[in-house]
């Protein structure tokens, strides 16, 4: 099974992923992914930089935007009413590291000896004798920059997925409504570049599995015109929610927003490296120094088929919805990320038939999912149970046919291998040649067996 491993004893920020991903390319690969990314947004250039952290080497990736780095790299996002960024601080504890961004230690800190606090103007006055006006843009508007890229549908998606859920977090730190929140125009473009960067990387790499380490979010305060608030910050705190994370004696702050949220959607678990026949391994190196070698290591490789995950269980009961608003409800929440979504006929109190509903998640989705749970729903309350699941590996393989290529499902792990035909092709060709539809699932399957004894 092809499985994706992410070392973050650094945590994780968005420009580190997509270095350390970018390195297990393929060269035929790295040469398109350079040149979809240098076409991807006007003005904007994407170029990996050979770095060495505590002597090991590594790749800085470079995003300039009209030839200049922005430090305010990591989506610098805020409410609309409050025009100061937690993105706009510095380290409380540490003069050294004054004015950088949220790419704390990542390569994003301004080279001055000054911090800039966001006023609603947000114009800063730099040392070097320019000045950055500073826009806003909405979710809206980002959904309509990310609407636009020239990167599959698939990429499209995962980088919209990203945003909702840092748009989510930053709303929750900050108190507001979501439609509340604004991006900060000067690190638009590039934040884009970074998620797209990692959700294209990913896309390329398609692993079958993706999990992480725990992740070190580092320890310490920022400062920021707020205040002085503690490591990790707010937002990034919401987004790690149901991650394993650890403080650690490095002082600073680790782990970004975009890093966080990058994490939470694509992996589906946390823990110690896997036994992993390794293929690959790519290092995105920071550039701020530490006492510890500032990179996140990805490793890619094969591991054993089948495996145990954590999971959530979502639990309510129902006697107030029809049968196809509740059939909605299901849909929507599986549109949301759900792993799952059952119903089960029960009788509760004076003997009123209803349903129970359950929804399986990932940990890391849980509060989302529960939300909308509570909104797609009349439910009142939502149950939840934390427990685990053996899985057999999934994956997909099209196999030729008597009909021509159809997909069928497999599922690998502890010693077995089950396969059967994709319901949406078998469906399909059972319409459109008026045959009936076991006959068209068992010659699927026939032809499957086939191809898998040559």
């Amino acid at each position: 099974m092809k499985t994706l491993y992410l070392e973050c004893n650094m945590g994780a920020a968005g420009d580190m992923l997509m270095a350390a991903l970018y390195e297990l390319l393929p060269q035929a690969q790295k040469d398109a992914f350079l040149d979809t990314m240098n076409r991807l947004l006007p003005g904007v250039t994407v170029t990996p930089r050979s770095a060495v952290t505590c002597g090991i080497a590594g790749t800085h990736m470079e995003v300039l935007v009209h030839g200049q780095e922005e430090h305010s790299h990591d989506v610098a996002l805020g409410a609309a009413q409050d025009a100061v960024h937690d993105h706009g601080h510095e380290t409380a504890h540490d003069e050294a590291h004054h004015g950088y961004h949220h790419e704390h230690g990542h390569g994003h800190e301004h080279e001055h000896d000054h911090h800039h606090e966001h006023d609603h103007g947000h114009e800063h006055d730099h040392e070097h004798g320019h000045a950055h006006h500073h826009h806003h843009a909405s979710p809206a508007d980002i959904a309509a920059i990310l609407a636009g890229l020239n990167v599959p549908e698939a990429v499209k998606s995962n980088a919209k997925a990203v945003y909702d859920r840092i748009a989510a977090a930053e709303a929750k730190a900050h108190g507001v409504p979501v439609a509340e929140i604004h991006f900060h125009e000067v690190g638009t473009l590039d934040a884009v570049a970074d998620v797209t960067g990692v959700c294209l990387a990913m896309h390329l790499l398609a692993p079958d599995r993706v999990s992480a380490s725990p992740v070190h979010v580092g320890s310490g305060q920022v400062r920021c015109a707020h205040g002085i608030m503690p490591v990790p910050a707010p937002a990034t705190a919401h987004l790690l929610t149901g991650i394993p994370t650890y403080g650690g004696e490095i002082r600073g702050e680790l782990c970004t927003p975009t890093g966080a949220a990058l994490l939470a959607h694509f992996c589906g678990s946390f823990g110690p490296q896997p036994t992993m026949d390794v293929m690959a391994v790519g290092i995105g190196a920071g550039t701020k120094e530490f006492p510890a070698a500032n990179c996140v290591r990805a490793f890619l490789g094969e591991t054993e088929e089948g495996g145990r995950e954590a999971v959530s269980e979502l639990v309510c009961h129902i006697d107030d919805m029809t049968a196809e608003a509740l059939a909605f409800a299901g849909e929507r929440l599986l549109d949301a990320g759900a792993l799952d979504v059952s119903t089960a006929p029960i009788t509760m109190k004076k003997g009123r038939a209803a349903w129970a509903l359950t929804v399986l998640c990932r940990p890391a989705d849980e509060e989302r999912l529960a939300k909308a749970v509570l909104r797609e729903t009349s439910t009142l309350g939502v149950r939840v149970r934390r427990c685990e699941r053996y899985i057999l590996s999934p994956s997909v393989r099209t196999v030729e046919t008597a009909y021509g290529p159809m997909a069928v499902k497999v599922g690998r792990g502890f010693g077995i291998h089950r396969e059967k035909p994709e319901y949406r092709d078998v469906a399909r060709v059972a319409r459109e040649q008026d045959l009936p539809f076991q006959q068209v699932w068992e010659d699927v399957l026939a032809a499957a067996r086939e191809g898998r004894d040559e």
